[in-house]
């Protein structure tokens, strides 16, 4: 399936930061920030669920990753036409 265009401008455009959260009890979430509205937030988020074998959410457009995946993601986001540049720990 092509991609349009315009979400492939939209992908390369954007600042996404990834940092780790601690939860309740003790639990790490890794957080994927700084989607712009362009971008399908929640076929993103399948496709880290399903790469990185762990539970997850999305609000907005922020992704919670069940689990400490700060190494895992960037090659997932670039794999998935985001920008390197664009991406910071």
């Amino acid at each position: 399936m092509q991609a349009c265009v315009c979400e492939q401008i939209v992908k390369s455009s954007q600042k996404i930061r990834v940092t780790t959260d601690k939860k309740r009890y003790g639990k790490i979430v890794t957080v994927v920030t700084g989607f712009d509205k362009g971008v399908d937030v929640k076929k993103i988020a399948k496709a880290f669920k399903n790469e990185l074998a762990c539970g997850g959410t999305y609000k907005g457009d922020i992704i919670e990753l069940q689990g400490d995946h700060m190494k895992k993601i960037k090659p997932i986001l670039v794999k998935n036409g985001f920008d390197e540049d664009s991406i910071s720990d």
